[in-house]
């Protein structure tokens, strides 16, 4: 199941990069895109949870769609 997170605070390719990198490490299924500032998740609602807590922590405010 692909689940959509809006992260309205992502204005560049070094706020991607980070993102990329954290969920990379974290081994989830994943696209991040600059320009509808979204993080496409595909997995479990604990895959989601893992992506939104994991985007928080980098000092983004996910909002699941």
């Amino acid at each position: 199941m692909k689940h959509i997170i809006s992260v309205p605070d992502i204005h560049c390719e070094g706020c991607v990069k980070r993102i990329n990198t954290a969920l990379s490490d974290a081994k989830l299924n994943f696209t991040v895109s600059l320009d509808d500032r979204t993080v496409t998740v595909d997995g479990c609602e604990h895959c989601l949870k893992t992506a939104t807590d994991l985007i928080y922590d980098l000092g983004f405010t996910p909002e699941v769609k």
